[in-house]
Parts: structure tokens; C-alpha cells; sequence
């Protein structure tokens, strides 16, 4: 553990019955970098965020954030303390317009703590927050029910609501699956401009060559287990990870 690094994942296990989802995992995230996770379907990617969320408690293992232990905290406690993240899968209040799903992030302890408590007209705030992940305010989309939403607008959503508790560290589980090109053209400068704003940001992801655009690290994981860590370029020519995703002879 070093006050250089912002999270700390030491040694890290979660066992499901008898199967190993996640295997002696430890990595280091420094302030302001972006890490990518990849890795087979299977490969506890997701796991391993919900164990650093605290969705999931760990077998055995350490993590730190800011030199704090958090292990096995609830979620709930690691969001006060400036961890975000989003879903694979989104669940948004289906029958809210989209800018009335940013009411739990925008009146969370988190957010009322940073700014006294005055946060002015939340729906106004609201409504910023889509504008910046690409809702059109003139297009009134931010005004229909998030029931009638594309895929597309369901996942800046998810992320405006990861935004609006005004995290240090984002986590985004599969932020561009089920985008479109355009989409994730799109995306892409947001997540750009958040890390200007000097957020530090995790990215688990399928879709590498995307990803590896922007990031700076990439860890692969197969089989619970780390098999690679650097740069994007290094570790694609790694034997290990040629063989968890091609396999062998």
C-alpha cells in the first residue's frame, strides 16, 4: 500500500461454492489514470468490481482506497467516499422521465456533504448533466420516459447517474456493449473529457479496440486469475492471453 496509489487491490479471493470467481487478484490504481479490465466471458471481470463496490464480499483479500480499508463495506459506504459506478445491465425508474432518475445521486448524502447541502434547482442540475453525456435538451429527450429510450440514451444515463455523485474514481462495467459505432464514438469523448476533469476511471470492456483508444493500463483476467498487466500493445502479444481468447492447439 503507497499514498501514490488512489485503490489498492491486494490478494484478493471470492470463492461461489466451490467455484474460484476471483484468484489472488492484486493491481494498483494511480490518481487519474485509466484502467482497462479484460478478458473472456467467464473471467470474473465483473465480480471483481462488485467486490471493489462492495456488492459482493470478498473470500479473503484487501482493499484500499485513499490508504482506507474497505473491504466488504457496503456499497452505500464506498459511494460516500467517492467511488461511482455503472451496470452491465441497466435499471433505470422506467416510468420517470429521464431527468427525474437523476434524483437519488443528486439528494445522496455524498452529493448534499459537497455542496452544503444548496444544490440549487436539482432538476436544472438534472438536465446540465444529460446535456454533458449527449442528451439533446432541444430534442426534449430528456423529458420522455426512459421507458421509450433507445439502448443508446439508457447507457449515458446510466453514466449521468454514476457522474452526478461527483466520484473520484468511476467504475464502468461494459459501458459500450449494445452501442452502436456512432455511439461509442460518441461516448468516447465524454470519457475523455472526465479524466481532463481529472476523474480516475476503471473500464471493463469487450470492445477492445475502443477501449485501448484510451487507456493508458490494461489488466486481463481469465479464470478469476490476472494473466496480464501494461500497456494494451504488450499484453495482446502475450502468449497467455492469445491463448485465453483463441486458444490453444
Amino acid at each position: 500500500m503507497s499514498s501514490e496509489f488512489l485503490l489498492c487491490v491486494s490478494g484478493l479471493y471470492k470463492n461461489f461454492g466451490g467455484v474460484q470467481a476471483v484468484h489472488d487478484l492484486s493491481f494498483d490504481l494511480a490518481p487519474g489514470e485509466l484502467l482497462g479490465i479484460i478478458g473472456p466471458n467467464g473471467s470474473g471481470k465483473t465480480t471483481a468490481i462488485n467486490l471493489i463496490t462492495g456488492f459482493v464480499k470478498p473470500s479473503r483479500g484487501e482493499i484500499t482506497y485513499r490508504n482506507k480499508d474497505i473491504t466488504g463495506q457496503p456499497p452505500y459506504k464506498i459511494v460516500r467516499q467517492g467511488i461511482a459506478r455503472t451496470f452491465q445491465m441497466v435499471k433505470p425508474f422506467y416510468q420517470l422521465p429521464a431527468y427525474k432518475n437523476m434524483i437519488i445521486p443528486l439528494y445522496s448524502p455524498r452529493v448534499k456533504g459537497m455542496v452544503g447541502g444548496k444544490y440549487g434547482d436539482r432538476d436544472a442540475v438534472a438536465l446540465d448533466l444529460l446535456e454533458e453525456v449527449g442528451f439533446e435538451r432541444d430534442a426534449y429527450v430528456a423529458y420522455k420516459a426512459a421507458s421509450v429510450l433507445p439502448q443508446g440514451y439508457l447507457k449515458r444515463l446510466e453514466l449521468a447517474k454514476a457522474i452526478a455523485l461527483q466520484p473520484d474514481l468511476l467504475i464502468l462495467d461494459e459501458l459500450f456493449s449494445g452501442l452502436s459505432l456512432a455511439e461509442v464514438a460518441g461516448t468516447v469523448p465524454i470519457i475523455e473529457k472526465l479524466r481532463i476533469e481529472g476523474k480516475t476511471i476503471i473500464m471493463v470492456e469487450h470492445r477492445l479496440k475502443e477501449l485501448f483508444r484510451i487507456a493508458d493500463r490494461v489488466i486481463v483476467l481469465n479464470y478469476g486469475q490476472k494473466i496480464a498487466d501494461g500497456k494494451a500493445e504488450d499484453v495482446m502479444e502475450s502468449e497467455a492471453v492469445k491463448n485465453a481468447y483463441l486458444g490453444t492447439e
